[in-house]
């Protein structure tokens, strides 16, 4: 006989699975896809590259600024991305349109818009393709709940007695059995393998998302403290602008490089500024999870401070700051570059075979449990 226990955690992880099936599916498949989005980018896109000549430097974020003010004259510029040498500058505006300009020589490689296919499947991972509002939530939640099934799913699998025949069946697929067995197996033993990344997918989907998770995790990743406040400085609006926004913009991104990149990265994004009071922002470190803004007053180049999970130097970042700061690579899988990216694929790619696998196994049962049974008896003597 099966423990209360066991019923309610099978009852939970069918229907549970029921409910959110569709979700589940969606959003794996989409993620799956985007996990490589970047890559297959420069493959697909070859102005997103600009191969250095023999002892070539960076241009100044001037030079860039000003090539991509005549290539889309009376747009406003918001921000001026440097990637790691080899790479195009990545120039955004307050439009769909981004410019890919070419950071040792200012010529422009191409243009880029926001509505194509990756955008497509990002849209379907973060809201289904339904207004934001409800879409999101469905996400949410519904990730949340596909962590519950992940949980119920580990206690169904865990075998009963740790013999060699049930160690055989939990951790290997009989592929010479019939195909309601390899069902079965495909949905539990791929489950088991791919629960430690599909965890990790589910936990920072679900620290971006929810305000309680994330405040809890901060709470304690970094020993008891909590969420500290955003506080974005403004530049003085008494000073007398004697020099132009361009050469702060200069000054500003060489002392970055310089002086405030871990061993004098090139890759960070640089923020112009559109208002009298705002400041220059800086994220220096951008292409790993050691990023770290940095503030600027816009008239003269003064390094002004901020408060929030981001402004300490990342080895210098309590627990729950640093957890903040690699999240959203934990989350896509680009932690450990290409090995934690093909772990997070074939991951993504299980975790939407799961519900496909269980309602066949669910469906099964039904019809089994349909069927008419047939009584004989002995005729009498």
């Amino acid at each position: 006989m099966k423990s209360i226990f066991s019923r309610i955690n099978a009852w939970l992880h069918l229907w549970l699975g029921l409910i959110s099936g569709l979700i589940v599916v969606i959003v794996s498949i989409t993620g799956c896809i985007l996990v490589f989005e970047e890559d297959i980018y420069k493959i697909v896109q070859p102005f997103r590259l600009s191969p250095p000549v023999e002892q070539a430097v960076m241009l100044p974020p001037s030079a860039l600024i000003k090539s991509a003010r005549e290539a889309l004259p009376g747009i406003e510029l918001r921000s001026l991305t440097y990637h790691e040498a080899g790479e195009s500058a990545e120039v955004t505006f307050h439009s769909d349109s981004t410019l890919w300009i070419d950071p040792y020589t200012a010529q422009v490689k191409g243009i880029s818009d926001h509505d194509d296919f990756f955008h497509l499947m990002e849209s379907g991972h973060t809201t289904l393709w339904l207004p934001v509002a409800i879409g999101r939530q469905f996400v949410i939640y519904g990730t949340l709940v596909f962590g519950i099934l992940v949980i119920t799913g580990m206690v169904l699998w865990w075998p009963k007695k740790w013999n060699r025949h049930n160690i055989r069946n939990a951790f290997r697929v009989n592929w010479k059995a019939k195909l309601k067995r390899v069902n079965y197996d495909l949905h539990n033993v791929f489950g088991f393998y791919t629960l430690i990344p599909v965890l990790f997918i589910i936990f920072s989907g679900l620290f971006m998302g929810l305000g309680w998770v994330m405040k809890s995790s901060y709470w304690v990743a970094s020993g008891g403290k909590s969420v500290p406040t955003y506080f974005v400085p403004s530049s003085d609006t008494t000073q007398v602008a004697n020099t132009p926004l361009m050469k702060v913009l200069d000054q500003v991104w060489k002392f970055s490089v310089e002086e405030l990149a871990d061993h004098k990265s090139p890759a960070l994004i640089l923020g112009v500024p559109d208002e009298k009071d705002e400041s220059v922002y800086v994220y220096t470190n951008t292409e790993s999870a050691h990023y770290q803004i940095h503030y600027f007053d816009q008239f003269t180049g003064k390094q002004l401070k901020g408060t929030g999970m981001d402004v300490d130097k990342f080895s210098e970042a309590n627990g729950g700051d640093k957890l903040r700061r690699i999240n959203y690579s934990l989350h896509v899988g680009s932690l450990w570059g290409i090995p934690s990216k093909i772990i997070y694929f074939l991951a993504s790619l299980i975790a939407a075979s799961l519900p496909v696998t269980g309602l066949i196994i669910w469906w099964g049962k039904k019809k089994k449990q349909s069927k008419p049974t047939i009584r004989t008896s002995k005729a009498m003597a």
